[in-house]
């Protein structure tokens, strides 16, 4: 190259170089965050100065709306309303604020604008602008079909959940803001809460001065055919059972009915050695238009089932643990609860590490007082059991996912449909949990030589400070504690490796030690003709690999079973069965066909829009789950069924 053509490549190079330098100079600036919105107050210890006044106008039944009008005292600072969104019960951050409407805000007779926290939906900046109090009025816009969610208002009956119809200042405890709550209801109905009544005028009915922690776990049913019935005529606090139906035939009880449930209290009261309540309500709803619910609080409880709860009562007992399992919440729950579940406000992030003591346990304790009291039959819970042991003895998801996991499902699915359940797993902390307390019941019998259980457990654990309803917290270390106390053992090391293990199978020693095994058959029993029943399923998960619902849509599939190996998933439509059209018992007929044959079963199903065939090679005909004794003689298991006297 000569030196002309050097020179123009020198200045090419340095202009190239130039004008990258300039480029890298004028890049845009990389983005910032943004300064934090003003802050929400974080809750103190201390009395909020004044009462809250708390209005809820039911009566809108056509349109399911209920009209909430609330007088909030203040120092006519700018301050923080909020709207509840950790859910007891629920264990995870549900609140509706999709059904809150129509916020507006009044002080001296003025509207003032409301501003939403940018990054906490539930929260509402207001400036009172030196007025001593402000008058706010919204809608909680129910939902009117099951597409919404809960239906919870119909021509004949409401369930008015306080803690989705109040906003409460941010910055203090829930415990220390008052409130004195008032509700319209329709004409002539009656109703039940926890909540003490002041006085009723007309259709409104106004309670005590309360606090809001109490008023938002003190829900409220009412409803046009109501009856009521008194549980524990003889009993340290006043127990009711108060019931709403949609019609009033519906509320025909049996005496033997009504015994079994005074049993129920009776057997809890020796069980545990101690109450929590100064009086306890069963908010009971026989419906199939207002939605199902088994939600506890600490004086009583939401339980809504089967408009034929009482008149279908010999055609099974599938569900009839539910009161049993909400009661045994009064003390397993409210009263005693995980540390790091227990939150000062409805805002603050619960964390649910010890679900498996405040629902496994509850769970274990739900059937045995079912049992004991005669909600249902000593074999219906040993065959309620063996559907238990079965489902988690399937539960292939351990292999990835140990059980202590599952305790965070409440707030990673939010009670979601899952399309894989045995492996995703799902809250298996409930049921899998009542197997580890069974397992922990008869170890403990079997090493005092039948001397002690877990109804000693139960006292000693849950009976502290009887008759306070003051909720006190424990750690893991408190419950190894308390079980070293009834009977020495490595406790630790026998809930930790039941807790973080992966198996293989369930944690199924408690059946063995009670005397019991888990064999398969091709008869249902009784019990589980009544869950398919109720449930409107049937149940094909130990044969060829999931259970198909009432519209013949496969409604869950067993990770790795029969099905899933032949390409199919939940949702799926069955059409026809070795060419004839659906139907469950047809689908029955012909796995028993099957059974010691060679040919496969032919289904023709639907997936979305497309129609194919499949054969699935299973012949060792229908399976299903029961408990087979293992000694001869009195077993441990059927003396934890027998009623405490």
């Amino acid at each position: 190259m000569d030196r002309s053509g050097l020179g123009l490549a020198l200045a090419f190079a340095a202009a190239i170089c130039l004008f990258t330098t300039g480029a890298l100079a004028a890049q845009p600036p990389q983005p910032m965050p943004l300064p934090k919105a003003a802050p929400i107050p974080d809750p103190r210890d201390i009395a909020y100065p004044g009462e809250l006044q708390v209005s809820v106008d039911a009566t809108d039944l056509t349109h399911g709306i209920f009209s909430v009008r609330e007088t909030i005292p203040t120092d006519g600072k700018p301050m923080v309303l909020t709207y509840p969104r950790w859910l007891p019960g629920a264990h995870n951050p549900s609140g509706q604020i999709d059904k809150f409407a129509g916020l507006i805000v009044h002080a001296n007779g003025t509207r003032l604008e409301w501003k939403r926290d940018p990054a906490d939906v539930y929260a509402f900046h207001i400036d009172p602008k030196g007025a001593k109090q402000i008058d706010i009025g919204f809608q909680f816009l129910s939902a009117v079909s099951t597409r919404e969610g809960r239906v919870v208002m119909t021509p004949e009956m409401l369930n008015a959940q306080w803690i989705s119809l109040a906003l409460y200042p941010a910055g203090y405890f829930t415990r220390d803001i008052k409130v004195k709550p008032s509700i319209r209801l329709p004409q002539g109905w009656r109703y039940a809460t926890a909540l003490d009544t002041d006085h009723a005028d007309g259709q409104w009915v106004t309670f005590r001065t309360t606090t809001f922690n109490t008023l938002a776990d003190s829900p409220l049913i009412a409803g046009k055919y109501f009856k009521s019935i008194d549980l524990s005529p003889d009993g340290p606090a006043p127990v009711h059972l108060d019931v709403i139906a949609d019609s009033p035939e519906q509320l025909e009880m049996k005496p033997e009915q009504i015994e079994a449930h005074r049993n129920l209290i009776k057997q809890a009261y020796m069980n545990f050695g101690s109450h929590h309540y100064d009086h306890y309500d069963f908010l009971l709803s026989l419906s199939d238009k207002m939605g199902g619910s088994g939600l506890e609080h600490h004086q009583s409880s939401e339980d809504g089932t089967s408009p034929k709860y009482f008149t279908d009562w010999d055609k099974g007992s599938a569900g009839r643990d539910l009161l049993a399992h909400e009661f045994t919440h009064s003390w397993d729950g409210k009263f005693r609860r995980g540390a790091d579940l227990w939150t000062p406000t409805f805002n603050v992030p619960m964390r649910d590490s010890l679900l498996w003591v405040y629902e496994g346990q509850t769970q274990y304790w739900g059937y045995v007082l079912a049992a004991r009291s005669g909600l249902i039959s000593k074999q219906d819970a040993l065959d309620a059991i063996a559907e238990t042991a079965a489902t988690y003895d399937h539960r292939v998801g351990r292999e990835w996912k140990a059980l202590i996991d599952t305790t965070n499902d409440p707030i990673v699915a939010q009670r979601r449909p899952q399309s894989w359940l045995t492996w995703q797993r799902s809250e298996d902390y409930y049921s899998e949990g009542q197997l580890i307390w069974l397992d922990v019941d008869t170890l403990i019998r079997e090493r005092s030589g039948g001397k002690r259980s877990l109804s000693d457990f139960a006292k000693l654990f849950f009976g502290i400070y009887d008759g306070s309803f003051v909720t006190q917290t424990y750690v893991f270390d408190d419950v190894v504690k308390a079980l070293n106390t009834i009977e020495p053992y490595d406790w630790a090391g026998f809930l930790h490796t039941r807790l973080e293990g992966h198996g293989p199978g369930a944690p199924l020693d408690g059946l063995q030690r009670g005397g019991y095994r888990l064999v398969y058959t091709d008869i249902q029993t009784p019990y589980a003709k009544s869950a398919e029943a109720r449930r409107e399923t049937t149940d094909f998960m130990y044969s060829l690999g999931f259970t198909v619902n009432r519209e013949g849509q496969l409604s869950n599939v067993q990770w790795e079973g029969p099905a899933f190996k032949a390409g199919l998933t939940a949702d799926t439509q069955l059409v026809a069965v070795n060419g004839l059209t659906y139907s469950g018992d047809l689908l029955k007929t012909a796995v028993k066909a099957a059974k010691g044959g060679a040919d496969p079963i032919e289904l023709l199903v639907k997936i979305n829009n497309h129609y194919r065939t499949v054969r699935i090679d299973w012949h060792e005909g229908l399976k299903y789950p029961h408990l087979e004794r293992t000694t001869k003689g009195a077993a441990s298991l059927d003396a934890i069924l027998e009623p405490l006297n």
